[in-house]
């Protein structure tokens, strides 16, 4: 009876999301408060099941997507993204100019969400384009994956943060993590493809950017040097470094991990400290002639756009704390157990049915992982290691197949206005290429480790 509501609340969740256009957030709360009453949930231990689960999400996603936030506007309205591409576009040269816009790309998409990201870097993508020639495929493809990997895969994206809240990973350990998954599936999945299609499918520089001259003069007044655009994305990682290097050492004996000066350096790596630390360094660093009141008001205006993703994160950890208060999710675990099928197989192929059906990667990371998460707790041999590997699962099969229900499908088929039949054959392909590849490395991960 269990498995009937879980299957009638997602049924329920789509359909109010495609049919009757709910938004996500409402949605999510309307199913987890008709799954609580038809799971049997004591009514008076409903409200504090919802709210302790929206509440424990947001205690995690909230902080580490507004820091990421402001870090990326503060990178965006200075000029570094710019000053980024065409540093790297000039070491390695024309030939690998696609390759260079893609690794600008992924330092720039660590702070920076997908969509704010292409709204930045595709008048550089197209200058670059106009300037080189060929399809533009060639040279926009390699900065969308990029910024569709890092937005799936690493913290402080709302995807892989909610999904590793929910999972009890490490979230310094996951960055780490899926960093080094991110790397080769943007090369493999992204940059390989994206010369291979760019081949077979010639796109024309949009005629919009053509005829708007002024949206090829990315120039910045005074922007900052490449010296410090790269402190600013590197310092974060180093610093997560502090707390997941002492944990190891410690862990191995090597030093006492109980002496002050290794706690206080393991603070300074928790992710939302070093990102706090980062986002007062990037201030300072990137500050320039501007007035502190004119940067708090770009540090404000980088929450706004964030909102509407942090809440359907939050509603997202809601849900997975109906399933489990509800017992739903270790009959689910049960099954799985039964069928042998590997729990972070279960998680792909959830994450990415989650996908297909409604469209938005951010529900289906948060939902897939809240199925998941029983499962995962009841499980007594999986370490850290395999826990950041079923997130980078999770992810890979949230980024599949994107289509007609993806606003990201829409977003790219505006940008290089391409019509739907040529997006479906080029964009679509290109997200099903970053998710497989990604869920094949995050398997192999998960068996050497």
């Amino acid at each position: 009876m269990l498995i009937v509501i879980m299957i009638a609340a997602i049924l329920l969740l789509l359909l109010l999301i495609i049919k009757f256009k709910v938004h996500a957030f409402v949605a999510l709360i309307i199913v987890s408060l008709l799954t609580a009453l038809a799971a049997g949930i004591p009514v008076e231990k409903i409200l504090p099941t919802l709210l302790g689960g929206f509440g424990n999400t947001l205690a995690s996603v909230a902080l580490l997507v507004g820091l990421g936030a402001m870090i990326g506007r503060l990178l965006e309205i200075t000029g570094g993204a710019k000053v980024l591409a065409d540093t790297l576009i000039n070491k390695f040269g024309e030939k690998k100019a696609p390759f260079a816009l893609g690794v600008a790309s992924l330092l720039f998409g660590f702070p920076i969400f997908f969509d704010a990201g292409l709204v930045v870097m595709l008048p550089i993508v197209f200058s670059v384009a106009k300037r080189f020639g060929g399809s533009v495929l060639r040279y926009a493809f390699p900065t969308a994956g990029a910024f569709a990997v890092m937005h799936a895969f690493l913290p402080p994206h709302p995807g892989p943060v909610a999904s590793g809240d929910l999972l009890g990973v490490n979230i310094g350990l996951l960055m780490i993590v899926g960093l080094i998954c991110a790397i080769p599936t943007w090369y493999i999945g992204t940059y390989l493809f994206s010369m291979f299609i760019s081949k077979k499918v010639h796109v024309d520089l949009p005629k919009a950017f053509l005829n708007a001259v002024a949206i090829s003069d990315t120039s910045v007044q005074n922007p900052p040097s490449f010296a410090r655009v790269m402190t600013v994305l590197l310092l974060p990682i180093i610093l997560i470094l502090f707390d997941t290097g002492l944990n190891t050492l410690s862990v191995a004996k090597v030093i006492d991990g109980s002496q002050t000066w290794v706690a206080s350096l393991r603070l300074i790596g928790k992710t939302p400290i070093a990102l706090l630390i980062t986002l007062i360094v990037a201030i300072l660093l990137l500050k320039d002639q501007r007035s502190y009141e004119q940067i708090e008001k770009i540090c404000d205006n980088a929450l706004g756009p964030i909102c509407s993703i942090v809440l359907v994160t939050g509603a997202g950890g809601m849900f997975g704390s109906v399933l489990r208060a509800s017992g739903i999710g270790d009959v689910l675990s049960a099954m799985l157990s039964d069928t042998g099928m590997p729990i972070i197989v279960a998680a792909f192929v959830i994450a990415m049915v989650m996908r297909v059906a409604q469209g938005s990667a951010t529900v289906a990371l948060t939902t897939a992982a809240a199925l998941i998460s029983p499962s995962v707790a009841a499980a007594t041999d999986l370490s850290q290691f395999d826990l950041c590997f079923i997130v980078i699962a999770i992810a890979s099969g949230a980024t599949v197949l994107s289509h007609v229900n993806d606003s990201g499908f829409w977003l790219m088929s505006r940008f290089l206005e391409m019509d739907t039949k040529t997006t479906l054959k080029t964009w679509t392909l290109l997200e099903t290429s970053i998710g497989v590849v990604g869920f094949i490395i995050a398997l192999i991960g998960s068996i050497i480790l």
